[in-house]
C-alpha cells in the first residue's frame, strides 16, 4: 500500500476502509427489517434536520409572540420548554410533530406501531438535551431514538 492509499483510507474514515476490505454493512434499517427506500424506510438526516428547524422556528414564534415581550434569552428558554411539550403531545398522539409531518416523517416503535407515553417523554427530553441527538448509529438513528426504542421513518 502506498502512502496515498493509506492517507485516503485515513481521511475517509473507518467505514470506508472496512468497505474497501470487503465488509458489507447493508443499507440503513436492514437490521430493523425496514425497506431500503420508500414509505417505512429510515428517514434521511436532511429531512430530520429540516423537520427540527421547522419545529424550533414554530416554538420560537410561539414563545416570542405569546410568552415573552420581545426577543431575549428567556425566549429561547421558553421555546425549549414549548418544544418539549409539543413533542410529547404530538409524537405521543399522532406520531409526528408539525415539522415531521411537513417533511413526511413519523416516529414509530422499533417493533412497529406507536410509542408509549413514557418512551415518548424520554425521547423528547433527550432531544431537548441535544447531545444524544448528535450521536448516530450505522442505521442513522440518534442515541435518543435508540434509548427510547424508536425509529423515524418516511410516511
Amino acid at each position: 500500500m502506498d502512502n496515498r492509499q493509506a492517507m485516503g483510507s485515513w481521511l475517509s474514515g473507518p467505514r470506508a476502509a472496512a468497505e474497501d476490505a470487503g465488509v458489507d454493512f447493508g443499507y440503513r434499517g436492514e437490521q430493523l427489517g425496514l425497506p431500503e427506500e420508500g414509505p417505512g424506510s429510515i428517514a434521511r438526516p436532511g429531512r430530520r434536520i429540516g423537520a427540527l428547524v421547522v419545529d424550533w422556528a414554530l416554538c420560537m414564534l410561539i414563545a416570542y409572540g405569546l410568552v415573552t415581550d420581545g426577543y431575549s434569552q428567556a425566549t429561547g428558554n421558553w421555546a425549549l420548554g414549548i418544544l418539549l411539550v409539543m413533542s410529547i403531545l404530538t409524537v405521543g398522539t399522532i406520531g409526528s410533530t408539525p415539522g415531521k409531518r411537513l417533511f413526511g416523517l413519523r416516529v414509530v416503535s422499533e417493533r412497529g406501531g406507536r410509542l408509549g407515553v413514557l418512551r415518548v417523554a424520554l425521547r423528547s427530553l433527550l432531544v431537548c438535551l441535544a447531545v444524544p441527538a448528535l450521536i448516530w448509529d450505522r442505521d442513522g438513528r440518534g442515541l435518543h431514538d435508540r434509548l427510547s426504542g424508536a425509529v423515524q421513518v418516511r410516511i
